[in-house]
């Protein structure tokens, strides 16, 4: 890790008519580090990511990305970083490994195909890789989208609301997916609503609440806001996760594609309402 932050936010205001949806929203984010930004539905997540992604621009307040402005240098701030939206955005009709190719290629990198083999091993994607992405189950979809997204190399890679739609145990797939970009270097910042998510994964926490940052720190840091709970003796008990990973297996993927599109199921994990 470096000194310098990967991302620096500083007052950053953002409106759309009447409806303020950030006002003055502060935090820095450590390169190489996991920093989940938690909020409730509507809280102003997306809204950031596309100000820090060059992709709208801020009323007010500045943000610097890997070292540039986004409202000065947004060309360079593209060049270092990677967006993953929160619904996979690849081409079905494509095989794996032809969805890879096409955008290495459309990147200019040089042997595309060597490329795709090394993401598709790196993902454990090699034995789908001649398949339509259409006969992905979710979470392999989601993981080739990952993929996609990390060809050039990005530094810095934007990661919203990345477990939307998916089984729990494709869940746990994309978080040891971002597990391993982070020990690899990789900046991510990850929006979320979901609690369970963001204490799986962030090595800081920002909590996101009516278009500003309430509370920013570790996970230990945060549950020490609140009074020590009182010990008494109680039986664990197994949770629905661990029943429903014991009855179907916590490794291995599925042939068959995916049933519960993103458009039409609700993920599990606790969830803010």
């Amino acid at each position: 890790m470096t000194t310098e932050p990967a991302i620096r936010v500083q007052g950053i205001e953002k409106s759309f008519k009447d409806l303020h949806v950030l006002r003055g929203v502060d935090f820095d984010v450590a390169a190489g580090s996991i920093f989940a930004l938690l909020g409730s539905n509507g809280a102003g997540k997306t809204t950031l990511v596309r100000i820090l992604s060059t992709l709208l621009k801020a009323d007010a307040g500045t943000a610097t990305v890997h070292g540039f402005d986004v409202a000065v240098k947004p060309g360079d701030v593209r060049e270092s970083i990677s967006l993953t939206g929160q619904f996979a955005a690849v081409d079905e009709v494509l095989t794996g490994r032809e969805n890879l190719v096409l955008v290495a290629k459309l990147r200019h990198l040089h042997n595309p195909g060597a490329i795709a083999d090394d993401l598709l091993a790196r993902f454990a994607l090699t034995d789908a890789g001649g398949r339509k992405a259409s006969t992905y189950s979710g979470g392999m979809r989601r993981r080739l989208d990952i993929a996609m997204s990390l060809i050039g190399n990005p530094p810095i890679i934007f990661l919203d609301e990345p477990t939307t739609g998916l089984d729990p145990q494709a869940r746990i797939e994309v978080w040891q997916t971002v597990k391993d970009l982070a020990d690899g270097g990789t900046t991510v910042l990850l929006t979320t609503q979901y609690l369970d998510e963001a204490e799986q994964l962030a090595d800081r926490i920002a909590i996101l609440h009516k278009g500003t940052i309430i509370q920013n720190g570790t996970l230990a840091e945060l549950k020490g806001l609140l009074p020590p709970a009182k010990v008494e003796y109680i039986e664990k008990q197994p949770s629905l996760e661990d029943v429903f990973l014991a009855l179907v297996g916590d490794t291995g993927e599925t042939d068959t594609p995916d049933a519960d599109r993103a458009d039409g199921s609700v993920p599990a994990g606790k969830e803010l309402r």
